[in-house]
């Protein structure tokens, strides 16, 4: 659901980034009160987690495919403000050097793929909860259930933005859209559902809340970025076919409308001086993850520190 620069207007783009900047701020003033300890090395390996699996596209139907987007899961995992900025890190990366998503495009790529489907698979998550319970099962029936309308809202406002822009008017851009993400987002659901499940059986201490008291150990951190490689690995894999907003843009004649980035770095996933097609996916992968884990590591480790400062500052 990356949108390349040239679908959106100038108007429409910078009212994205001047959200994305808005809601970033408040994420870094939230979770200066909101994290533990034990959740900062999390962010980090969550971010890489994150950055691996949404390379591996997976068939949906009509030479389509789809990826998972892992707002909710990190919202459910960590909170809405911390998967903010999990997921800015993410799709900030994916934009700056791998080129997946336009510059100017970058605010609503964010805002649609990581904060609405973070808040909205959070909300969702928690209604659920309220409702039915808090058992094991009611909670991956929530988390399923929040992570799918997660990404069918975040393609029914990317259809909106793409025909407020001139793109595709919105009659046949919003149920195009929706229509094919409602199966992309069973896969998330399913994806999600999963992740869910063997954090619970694993570290059920690093769910939501208790994180912040969670056991230390390094161990589960290196079990978890060696879990984020092991996807990298498997990246070759992934389905070819163009994922739903591509899909849709084809289907409805303004995929012509795309521009390229203006500069490469690892354009679509790959090391230029590496000619092998799996060996060149493999790498960028790696490389994608260990910058993403670290960015997403250093962005929480940042916010700790500014809170204890404010806390010293305080307290003197």
């Amino acid at each position: 659901m990356h949108i390349p620069d040239g679908l959106l207007s100038i108007p429409v783009a910078l009212i994205g980034w001047i959200l994305l900047i808005a809601l970033v701020g408040i994420a870094l003033r939230q979770t200066r009160k909101e994290l533990g300890d034990r959740q900062i090395p999390l962010m980090g390996i969550l971010a890489a987690f994150i950055f691996a699996a949404q390379m591996i596209n997976f068939p949906v139907t009509g030479g389509t495919s789809g990826h998972l987007l892992g707002g909710a899961l990190v919202a459910i995992l960590l909170g809405p403000w911390a998967a903010v900025l999990v997921m800015t890190s993410v799709i900030g990366v994916q934009g700056l050097l791998f080129q997946d998503g336009g510059l100017l495009a970058m605010g609503f790529n964010i805002f649609n793929m990581g904060i609405v489907s973070a808040f909205v698979g959070y909300g969702t998550y928690n209604f659920i909860r309220r409702i039915l319970g808090t058992s094991p099962t009611v909670q991956l029936i929530g988390t399923g259930i929040g992570a799918w309308l997660g990404v069918v809202l975040a393609a029914a406002l990317t259809a909106l933005e793409l025909a407020v822009s001139g793109t595709s008017p919105l009659n046949i851009a919003l149920p195009a859209m929706v229509g094919i993400h409602v199966l992309i987002g069973i896969g998330e659901a399913l994806i999600s559902v999963a992740a869910v499940a063997f954090v619970r059986q694993t570290r059920p201490d690093l769910i939501g809340s208790s994180a912040k008291t969670a056991s230390s150990g390094s161990g589960w951190i290196a079990v978890g970025l060696l879990i984020a490689i092991g996807i990298a690995f498997a990246s070759p894999l992934a389905s070819k076919s163009p994922d739903g907003l591509d899909s849709v843009a084809q289907q409805n004649g303004f995929s012509d409308k795309a521009q390229s980035a203006p500069y490469q770095v690892l354009p679509d996933y790959t090391v230029p001086f590496i000619h092998d097609e799996a060996a060149t996916t493999i790498a960028a992968g790696v490389i994608g993850v260990l910058v993403v884990a670290g960015l997403g590591y250093g962005v929480a480790k940042m916010s700790a520190r500014k809170s204890k400062d404010m806390l010293d500052s305080t307290t003197n």
